[in-house]
């Protein structure tokens, strides 16, 4: 992949754009193995591997510049910003959006935040498109003051972007690296983005997580219940859930799947799901993944744990390691966390694994491994 923003020095963000794909993906497996010691007895397969341009499924543009002149992208060193609304890692049905956005911000008045002087408006912009092409923008605010000018123009974007389904303002009024707020406004009828993903209509609310590379985490989802289905798994968690889509895959008839989340929003988009697909023997749950394994009393056949990048850590790494639990599935976004986790589970060993670049041209990686106890 060719970038001209990487060609000239403005963004670096794609580190390892010089390599070779190939090459990129070699290295990604070859790290992760060494990370966690090359343990003997796994079966490692075949890397999934993503296209080079056009897989990011979300824009999280930082909004710089003037009302006049806005600019969608990036900051530089000194704080200003970098328009970068022609990165090749975003689909046609992501770029379509930018040029309408950047002239909604100047109908609209939306000053842009200035970090150096910690004054304006919209911090950032926040763009989401389905595999059907539908959109989801969410406006990150500073505060509520432009909140009534964007619901007086939002009609005017809608008709740029016909394909705009779901619309709301994030209110962040904290000056800090944190890419959004709290408080969530809605601003239009739907309120889900529909994800189709194997077959299956996930839906996305503003402030629920889901995978930045939809083709790549379907190939997660299917790999997980290949491994579940060829040891006839009759019960199942998974836990950090967010909008079920292990879940969701794992769901059979004669299979009891519960899923727990912290986040609200995401249980109900998992609900939601369920309901729509007709999916029986679901449940999903609003709370802490570790207090509800620390709280539960009998356990499932498998458990799948899909934890942020700091990994499970030691308390719900050692309750599984106690459990009994005769397999767990994880899936890691860091080597190096889940290496500690599996120090904590000495008897849940790692009997196959496969790396899938979720992210191509850095050094994130996600890695899938099944565990089995001795």
């Amino acid at each position: 992949m060719r970038c001209e923003y990487f060609d000239a020095g403005v963004c670096r963000s794609c580190t390892l754009l010089p390599q070779p794909y190939p090459e990129q993906v070699d290295a990604q497996q070859r790290h992760v193995r060494t990370v966690l010691g090359d343990p003997a007895g796994v079966t490692w397969l075949p890397t999934v591997t993503s296209a080079e341009a056009g897989f990011r499924n979300k824009a999280k543009m930082v909004v710089a510049g003037t009302v006049e002149a806005p600019t969608l992208g990036i900051l530089d060193g000194h704080g200003h910003g970098v328009d970068l609304q022609g990165c090749p890692l975003y689909p046609p049905s992501l770029s379509v959006a930018f040029a309408p956005l950047a002239a909604f911000v100047t109908r609209a008045g939306l000053t842009p935040y200035d970090v150096p002087t910690r004054t304006g408006e919209l911090k950032h912009l926040l763009v989401t498109a389905s595999p059907d092409g539908e959109l989801m923008i969410r406006f990150v605010l500073r505060s509520t003051e432009a909140l009534a000018r964007i619901r007086k123009h939002l009609p005017s974007l809608r008709a740029a972007l016909p394909h705009l389904v779901v619309a709301s303002v994030n209110v962040q009024p904290v000056h800090a690296a944190v890419l959004e707020g709290d408080r969530e406004v809605l601003l239009t009828e739907r309120e889900t983005l529909r994800m189709r993903v194997n077959g299956l209509d996930l839906h996305l609310r503003p402030r629920s997580f889901f995978q930045t590379n939809t083709e790549v985490a379907a190939a997660l989802y299917r790999q997980a219940v290949a491994w579940a289905d060829e040891t006839q798994v009759t019960s199942a968690w998974d836990l950090y859930c967010g909008v079920g889509g292990f879940a969701l895959h794992l769901a059979r008839p004669g299979r009891e799947v519960v899923g727990v989340e912290t986040s609200a929003e995401a249980v109900a988009s998992a609900q939601t799901t369920a309901r729509d697909a007709g999916l029986p023997g679901t449940r999903f749950l609003a709370g802490d993944a570790t207090s509800f394994a620390l709280a539960a009393g009998d356990v499932p056949d498998l458990v799948v744990v899909n934890p942020p990048r700091r990994g499970l850590g030691e308390p719900l790494s050692r309750w599984l390691e106690a459990s009994g639990v005769p397999r767990v599935l994880y899936s890691s976004c860091h080597a190096g966390s889940l290496a500690r986790d599996l120090a904590h589970m000495p008897s849940l060993r790692p009997v196959r694994a496969q790396v899938l670049d979720m992210f191509p041209h850095t050094l994130h990686h996600e890695v899938l491994t099944l565990l089995e106890r001795t």
